[in-house]
């Protein structure tokens, strides 16, 4: 008997689920005092207006937002299909407080809550300097010290910036619709408060086919635009409408929008914007560009008052030449790693061969936006940290990281000069990247599986860094950190650093699943390693570790224990006071 009333709730319980309807912002959101966010609910059968009821705390939500939601009688998915009605208003608002939202219609039902909090009066600091180390995880970190700094008796020789900055948390990094995640739904959880799912930046993810309708949360430049006179800096060694900066000003459900993501970082018109990605700034007559429309981009941001650099040359003149507003574009796409651009000369050095790095944008960003009186808002992403995990080549993810370091000492070095300016270094996601020893190409024998050293075989790595500029001096010393990923396509393991460009550890085979590489396969010592990912990967993926952040300046306290991305979001705003309960 028991077990025939325990089914009928079960069974009862998945009848209701199958006909809750859905409520953005979602449940257990928290959103900033006065910040406008799109309400909408969504049915999924066909309702009248008249049958739908939607209450907050208890009252009719036109008393409480102060307007009436649009009605979306049949809303329509892909091939015209119905997939039910909704409701929608954009750019509601609410001042802080708890809330309980109800909606219902027919036999649906949901209820949600949100938590809206304000903010400091005063804010603590002028100045934010957020550093994103995409897809940072701890083992970049102490592959970067061993390889910058050196080991000597179990302690290391120097620390990094990163290793100085006094407070931290663990940050969960999941988002709405898995337990894994992506650099958009990361990021945006960071610069809007609002958890994302993956591959949306600024939105809820709805039902509807369109990747640009979806219900928007305010993002923090938009914040800063609509509450302070700060300038707002966007630097990446990246494409700048990639998922990491496109996060700061934009709202799509797919962040493969670019060129849509230029048009709304127009519209924001960061002060300072320096990176890769010019093909989506160009008209489509233009070669090389990757617009499908004659949209300029270029001459919109020069007739807004912007100057622009295209090289490191350009980028000095330009900062040098006091502008108003800057815009560096240094590459058609993605900028090429430390490793290729400085020692190896390899990837898309000679195509452009005078590329700024990371420190050098971060020294400009800064000057630039320091002669505002009313302080700034700077986000640095040290992009390929992430792009060269993906393929395994942990040798330019070891030289990235130690780049992104430096370009956190210029911050740190910064805020030393300007005490009310808060620092923050953290990931977006983690890899499941692990230093587990080194590979010792003197050890004897031809099998380079047997020259992998643990526990007391692994000794210490032979780097030198003779010139002091924080890099070995070479890479492929003769013995090295052995990195390995715990995650990984169908490739051939050559225990040695790529020299001749970045890792391509699978291709596409007829059937369009992915196979291992077969240009590594005559490597000396390469060694075959069946992947344990789906066919469909091509190269490691992303892992559901928390990631450590660090900060340090005035609102830093906020960040202790563990918390959520949109956690983070509240410590930016609270050290801005963007979200007062009076207004300013």
């Amino acid at each position: 008997m028991r077990a025939i009333f325990a089914t009928l709730v079960a069974s009862t319980a998945m009848i209701g689920a199958a006909h809750a309807a859905t409520i953005y912002p979602i449940d257990r959101a928290t959103i900033l005092n006065g910040s406008p966010f799109d309400f909408k609910v969504e049915f999924k059968s066909v309702v009248k207006p008249e049958d739908v009821k939607i209450t907050v705390n208890g009252q009719d939500y036109k008393a409480v937002f102060g307007a009436d939601a649009q009605f979306i009688a049949e809303e329509k998915g892909k091939e015209d299909k119905v997939l039910g009605s909704a409701l929608l208003l954009r750019n509601a608002k609410l001042a802080a407080g708890s809330y309980k939202v109800e909606a219902s219609a027919g036999s649906e039902t949901k209820s949600v809550t949100w938590d809206v909090y304000a903010t400091a009066d005063k804010p603590v600091a002028k100045n934010i300097i957020f550093f994103l180390g995409d897809g940072l995880s701890v083992a970049h970190r102490t592959g970067a010290r061993i390889m910058s700094k050196g080991m000597t008796e179990g302690k290391a020789n120097g620390h990094l910036n990163m290793d100085s900055l006094d407070r931290m948390a663990f940050i969960g990094t999941s988002s709405t619709n898995a337990i894994a995640t992506d650099s958009a739904n990361t990021m945006s959880a960071y610069m809007t408060g609002h958890k994302a799912a993956v591959n949306a930046l600024g939105v809820y993810a709805d039902r509807t086919p369109s990747t640009l309708d979806d219900p928007k949360v305010e993002t923090i430049a938009e914040a800063l635009r609509r509450t302070t006179k700060k300038s707002i800096g966007i630097v990446s060694n990246s494409e700048i409408e990639d998922a990491t900066p496109a996060a700061v000003v934009s709202h799509t459900r797919a962040r493969a929008d670019k060129a849509e993501i230029v048009g709304m970082m127009f519209n924001v018109k960061p002060d300072v914007i320096l990176g890769g990605g010019s093909a989506y700034f160009l008209s489509k007559s233009v070669p090389g560009s990757k617009r499908k429309d004659d949209k300029d981009y270029i001459a919109e941001f020069k007739n807004a008052g912007y100057t622009l650099a295209t090289s490191k040359t350009e980028l000095d003149a330009a900062a040098g030449a006091n502008p108003s507003k800057l815009l560096g574009l240094f590459h058609t796409g993605n900028m090429d790693t430390i490793l290729d651009r400085k020692f190896l000369k390899k990837g898309t050095v000679d195509k452009f061969p005078d590329q700024p790095g990371l420190v050098d944008m971060t020294k400009v960003a800064l000057d630039q936006l320091a002669k505002n009186k009313d302080g700034f808002f700077l986000m640095v992403e040290g992009a390929s940290i992430d792009k060269m995990s993906h393929p395994m080549d942990w040798d330019r993810a070891m030289y990235e990281t130690i780049e992104f370091d430096q370009a956190v000492g210029i911050g740190m070095e910064f805020a030393k000069n300007n005490p009310d300016t808060l620092v923050i270094v953290t990931g977006d996601h983690t890899h499941g990247v692990s230093v587990i020893g080194t590979v010792d190409d003197d050890k004897p024998g031809t099998e380079m599986r047997e020259k992998v050293g643990v526990y007391a075989d692994a000794g210490y790595p032979n780097y030198e860094d003779k010139d002091g500029d924080g890099f070995p001096d070479k890479v492929d010393v003769s013995r090295r950190l052995a990195v390995f990923s715990s995650n990984f396509p169908d490739y051939y393991e050559t225990f040695r650093p790529k020299m001749d460009g970045p890792f391509e550890p699978a291709i596409q085979n007829e059937k369009k699943q992915y196979v291992a590489n077969e240009a590594y396969k005559n490597v000396p010592g390469a060694v075959f390693r069946e992947g344990n990912l789906p066919r469909s990967a091509d190269t490691a993926v992303h892992a559901v570790d928390d990631i450590v952040l660090q900060s340090t300046g005035p609102g830093s306290a906020g960040f202790k224990g563990y918390m959520e991305q949109s956690d983070v979001y509240k410590v930016l705003a609270d050290a801005f006071a963007i979200g007062a309960p009076k207004a300013k």
